[in-house]
């Protein structure tokens, strides 16, 4: 067996049907607590309080809550705490965060209707993810050997046979000659993944009171998606015939498109002496038709090319488009202020992540839409990549609070804690053994299966004078995780038992931690 160079990612240009993965999935779904200074600051726990812009896009109600027009504009540093630098990635980055604006209209004494529009970044993916653990005659192409040699998959058509297991079975693992499989198991790894982009939301609202006791909106979400990602894998194998001292898989992705939601919600004053509020709100899937592109290469350092399926010639980036559906959230929330000095917000929310909806798109197959003229592709539930999730996944509970107290008109100060549940289960794992077009498209093997979130929040804002705000916020945010380079795959299908052709690794402790600067800027007209 020839020794292994380089081969770049394989084109697959006969598969008609496309969809996606489950942790490929989850970089749409869980958004990050961004927005102007103040929301952050106070924990983003506003959601009755109200009068804030960032509600646009939790409770599109707490705009209904302004009395004068106005128009903010937010930036910031984000620092990421315990991690190398990696090339492309930075530990330290600029964003620009948010801008919006609202124009409020009195119509009667006691009601106002309000219109808003505001952009901001619902999801930063600047992350360094550094890891190195041990294995113990374990490797990734022993994943690719096992599943070839119990028929995981059969042929390169299968729905289980990845771009990883075609790099390692067209150039390394199997003998034509003697009709044979080979592995090579390794003793250490290292990986380091520096994932960078943004999911901006652009988001149109109409809302208004009635007699300032009940306060309405709607809101109509615009999400745009610009994800990055590059990463090595490297293994250092044990002695083998063919001296291969070990292998890198460098994996090059993106993913872009849109997608869009509506959301509406309510906030209520029971007792009209009162200013104590209740608020809750809902909002609808959001709909995602996106586009994703890799460049994937399997290398032991020299820079000869190679390439599975187009002999040798320049190799071809993969392209393709697929669906997600995110599931529904539905939010409640309580509000109360004292006198000017105090305000005091909690929120809960729920999503339930297991009921992410991927989508199969048949290439082949069209409908006519009469209204637009125009044609566009079929899709259909993947079945097999939702049943993986749903056993992957979970529902996530979020709860914020938050507090504002100004001991002069013009000083406010602010606090906030968030805690959000784990999205995955203990167990989950990157399953290449399931049915679906996500796992064929599949490029990495590498999976981690974060925890619970907690966020430390506070701030202080000045008013400059009656129509000019300044607000700073800081934001601490702490996720551990459990890494793992691929799925544990045993011989017999059970957890423990002794094999030498079970492949099994541990998983390796991570986190994420993160620090925030924010600033905004206001000006009320």
């Amino acid at each position: 067996m020839k020794k292994l160079l380089a081969i770049a990612m394989v084109a697959v240009c006969n598969m008609p049907l496309l969809a996606q993965e489950t942790y490929e999935d989850t970089k749409l779904v869980d958004n990050d607590l961004n927005g102007t200074a103040k929301y952050v600051g106070m924990g983003g726990a506003m959601e009755a309080l109200g009068a804030d812009i960032s509600t646009i896009s939790t409770n599109p109600a707490g705009i209904g809550l302004f009395r004068k027009s106005q128009v903010l504009g937010s930036m910031g540093l984000l620092f990421q705490q315990d991690a190398k630098a990696f090339s492309p990635g930075h530990k330290v980055n600029v964003s620009f965060d948010q801008v919006g604006l609202v124009y409020s209209t009195q119509v009667s004494p006691t009601s106002f209707v309000n219109v808003g529009f505001n952009y901001h970044k619902s999801r930063n993916f600047d992350q360094l993810l550094n890891v190195d653990g041990k294995l113990d005659n374990a490797s990734q192409n022993k994943l690719t050997y096992q599943k070839a040699r119990n028929d995981v998959f059969k042929n390169v058509n299968d729905l289980t046979y990845t771009q990883v297991d075609a790099l390692y079975m067209q150039n390394l693992l199997y003998d034509k000659d003697d009709d044979a499989y080979y592995n090579y198991p390794a003793t250490s790894y290292l990986f380091n993944g520096a994932p960078r982009g943004y999911i901006g939301e652009y988001d149109f609202n109409v809302s208004g009171n009635i007699n300032n006791q009940v306060f309405l909106g709607a809101t109509f979400g615009i999400h745009d998606v610009h994800y990055k990602h590059y990463t090595e894998y490297s293994e250092k194998f044990e002695p083998n015939l063919d001296n291969i001292d070990g292998l890198t898989l460098c994996d090059d992705r993106k993913i872009t498109g849109t997608g869009f939601d509506i959301k509406a919600g309510i906030i209520v004053r029971p007792v009209e002496e009162s200013p104590f509020r209740i608020g809750a709100y809902v909002h609808t899937p959001t709909w995602y038709d996106l586009t994703t592109e890799n460049l994937t290469s399997l290398t032991d350092g020299d820079v000869r090319v190679y390439s599975a399926y187009d002999n040798g010639k320049r190799p071809t980036t993969e392209i393709y488009d697929y669906k997600v559906y995110t599931p529904w959230k539905f939010g409640v929330s309580l509000g109360h202020t004292i006198g000017q000095q105090v305000a005091i917000g909690a929120t809960y929310e729920y999503a339930d992540y297991s009921k992410i909806n991927n989508r199969i798109v048949d290439t082949d197959s069209y409908s006519y839409d009469w209204y637009y003229d125009t044609f566009y592709k079929k899709t259909h539930a993947d079945n097999n990549m939702n049943d993986h999730t749903k056993h992957t996944l979970k529902g996530v509970s979020t709860v914020k609070v938050g507090a504002e107290y100004k001991p002069d008109p013009s000083l406010a100060i602010r606090l906030g804690y968030n805690y959000l549940s784990p999205m995955f289960d203990k167990w989950g794992s990157k399953d290449g053994s399931v049915h679906s077009p996500g796992v064929y498209y599949e490029s990495q093997t590498n999976y981690t299966n974060w925890k619970a979130t907690n966020r430390l929040t506070c701030g202080i804002g000045w008013a400059l004078d009656k129509n000019v705000n300044l607000d700073v916020a800081y934001q601490y945010s702490a996720q551990k995780g459990d890494f793992y380079p691929f799925m544990n795959y045993y011989e017999n299908g059970v957890s423990g038992a002794q094999s030498d052709e079970d492949n099994h690794c541990d998983a390796v402790e991570v986190s994420n931690k993160r620090h925030q600067l924010l600033l905004t800027i206001g000006y009320r007209f």
